[in-house]
Order: C-alpha cells, then sequence, then structure tokens
C-alpha cells in the first residue's frame, strides 16, 4: 500500500510486530511517500481493534478494526494557507472507500471504519461490527488503540523540545540517559530514524502471538525494563542501517520525560491533546479500560481456523509511548491537519520530520519514521 505525499500512519492497538513499514523511503517524523506491506503469513498476522491509515493530503482517516498487533500550538507556527489546502485537496472517491472497508471485513476484519474531512466537509463510511459479541455496528465516532501512531506524538512532544533547546537531535541518548545504551554513539536521531540499531523486545515476546500477549496483557513494565529486555538481542551498528524498534521510542518517551521533569502521558496532554481540544484521545497506561463508544479489538492466533482473542482490556505498558494512544479518527484527522499545517513544529523541525535523507555509501536512503505505523 503508498500513501501520499503528506503524512501517512498505518497502526493497531495491539502487539507492534506485523503491521510495520517493510520498505520504502522514511523519515524522523511523518512519511511522505512512504510504502507499508502487512506480511500475510498466518504465524505473523494478528488482528486488532483498529488498524489507523491516516492520509491527510485528502484529510482521510480509515480505520479498519482488524489487522494489526497489540505548549500552545501557535507557538509553533500558523496554519497553512486554507485556500492553498483547498485547492490543493483532491475529492475522495468515497466509492474506492467503501469497497476497501468491505474488502477488510472479507479478509476477516470484524469492522473497518473512514473518516475525510475536507473542503466539502466530513464525509465517513463504515463496515462491519465493533463489537463481535453484541454485533454492535462500527462506528466512525468509536475510540480504540491507535497503536503506532502513538509513535507520532512521541515525536512531537520529542521535536517541541529540540526546538526549546532541551535536547538536540544529533547529541548522543547518554548525554541525558547516562549509562542506559551501551553504544554512546546512539543519538536522539538515530532513535527516531530506527537507525539506532537497538534491537525491536517485541520480536521476543510476541514470537507466540497469543501465549506472549496474553503473558504481558496486565503486566506493567518500568521502561528500563523494556529496554533491558531489548538489549539480551543482537544490535547493530548505529546509523548504518534502517531496523523498526519498538525500544526506539520507548527510549523517546524517557527521554521526554527527562527533559520535561514529567510523566509522558501529561507531556502528550500540555503539549498535543489540550491545546488541540482532542476529546476522545488520552494515555491511560497502565490502566486497562477504554471509556466511552469504543471498538474491541481482537487477536489473530497463530494457529489456522483458531477463534479470535480478545485483546481490548490491557495494559499496554508492553509498548508504552511506541503504541499506548487511545484515539478517534475525529481527533486523529484535527492532530495530523495541525502537524502538517505548522501548528505543532516549527517549520524546521517539520522539515526534519518529513524529508527523507539522502543516501550515503554507508547507508540506504530510508531513515525511518515515528508517523509511519508501524506496529
Amino acid at each position: 500500500m503508498t500513501l501520499g505525499r503528506c503524512g501517512a500512519a498505518v497502526d493497531t492497538g495491539s502487539p507492534c510486530r506485523p503491521c510495520r513499514p517493510q520498505s520504502g523511503p522514511h523519515h524522523v517524523g511523518a512519511p511522505r511517500e512512504s510504502r507499508f506491506d502487512v506480511p500475510s503469513s498466518p504465524r505473523r498476522r494478528l488482528t486488532a481493534g483498529a488498524a489507523l491509515i491516516a492520509a491527510l493530503a485528502g484529510g482521510l482517516v480509515c480505520a479498519p478494526a482488524a489487522h494489526g498487533a497489540p505548549g500552545s500550538p501557535a507557538a509553533h507556527g500558523t496554519p497553512g494557507s486554507p485556500a492553498a489546502v483547498r485547492s490543493a485537496a483532491p475529492a475522495p472517491d468515497m466509492d474506492g472507500v467503501s469497497a476497501a472497508l468491505r474488502a477488510a471485513v472479507a479478509e476477516g476484519a470484524p469492522g473497518a471504519m473512514a473518516r475525510f474531512t475536507g473542503p466539502q466537509g466530513v464525509r465517513s463510511r463504515t463496515a462491519g461490527v465493533r463489537d463481535r459479541v453484541s454485533g454492535a455496528a462500527m462506528d466512525v465516532r468509536a475510540r480504540f488503540r491507535v497503536g503506532s501512531v502513538s509513535k507520532t506524538f512521541t515525536a512531537v512532544v520529542l521535536l517541541q523540545l529540540v526546538d526549546e533547546g532541551r535536547l538536540s537531535l544529533d547529541a548522543p541518548v547518554g548525554r541525558y540517559l547516562p549509562g542506559l545504551l551501551p553504544d554512546e554513539r546512539i543519538t536522539v536521531r538515530h532513535l527516531l530514524t530506527h537507525r539506532s540499531g537497538l534491537p525491536d523486545y517485541t520480536e521476543a515476546m510476541f514470537r507466540r502471538t497469543v501465549p506472549g500477549f496474553e503473558a504481558v496483557r496486565d503486566r506493567v513494565f518500568a521502561p528500563r525494563e523494556l529496554v533491558d529486555l531489548a538489549l539480551k538481542e543482537p544490535r547493530t551498528e548505529p546509523g548504518a542501517a534502517y531496523r523498526y524498534a519498538n525500544t526506539n521510542f520507548v527510549v523517546a518517551g524517557m527521554l521526554v520525560e527527562q527533559a520535561t521533569g514529567e510523566p509522558v502521558a501529561r507531556a502528550y496532554e500540555r503539549r498535543i491533546i489540550g491545546p488541540l481540544r482532542l476529546r476522545a484521545t488520552s494515555y491511560v497506561h497502565p490502566g486497562t479500560r477504554i471509556e466511552g463508544l469504543h471498538a474491541r479489538g481482537y487477536l489473530h492466533p497463530d494457529e489456522a481456523g483458531a477463534p479470535l482473542v480478545d485483546s481490548t482490556e490491557q495494559t499496554v505498558s508492553w509498548a508504552q509511548a511506541a503504541g499506548a494512544v487511545i484515539s478517534s479518527p475525529a481527533d486523529l484527522n484535527t492532530f495530523l491537519t495541525a502537524l502538517m499545517r505548522g501548528r505543532l513544529l516549527s517549520p524546521r523541525m517539520l522539515d526534519a520530520m518529513t524529508t527523507v535523507a539522502r543516501r550515503t555509501p554507508r547507508a540506504p536512503a530510508s531513515t525511518g519514521s515515528a508517523c509511519a505505523a508501524t506496529t
């Protein structure tokens, strides 16, 4: 699946292994023209409450509910010209969207939904159900676990801190978190671009999907514990190659907390959720419930033909700043629109987030993605 120019996110609300970027260019924050593929192997396919595709170029938030695994904004710039945005926005192919949602359900998703915000107003489409037990129809107002789209929230806060001089993209992580990582060459930029060489602890954690998930469903981890789990696996050279790892954004969350002196939940609230009035967005870790109207999440077991497993109630402590945000299509429309129109980041930081790094003799062109998601 190739998503277009203004930023994209693909994600879910259960373990973050399968639904992640497999190839193509990537950026510090929001991919501009990236390719995302979901592996089709039954062993690697997980099912979650809501997979999210946010294609801001057209203002579309699409949330298939079943594939994947478990400061003032004005201070950073002014919105782009509404006239320019209107003239550039393509007309949505809502028939095509409906067909895609139906196809997702035909492939085994309990339900799917999409919301488009554009010059013509808001349009939405749904298919299937948001709760397999009650049979309640999918509802575009429903909240869901957005999985690795959480990384975009984390990246925005961290880049704001860079703008404020509290962090530096090219400083070693060890300057701010002494002794956490075994290699002093790993920089903040390496984390955001998935080029740190750190392994992904979820590889081993969810090697067997359902048993792995049930082992951590109610567990509460300290961030350091997750980093230590990752460091048991082989590392690669910092900066040498793109290697997606939830570990990078667990460490990014630790940097946010160290630089701000407050929990990452408070940083999200003060810098993004509150200023943008994202009333359906929250970070409740280690709470397990999704309040209000929501889509339930489901895991697809490794065994062919095995029934789906409800994964809705969980701490998501295994993901934290890499994947524990709850939101809705409307809130994600608002968030990504504000981000790409310059309301959350300075032009310099937004450029860093959306510019593909040039190819070098030592490294390919891809540099990772915080928005891309990925679980």
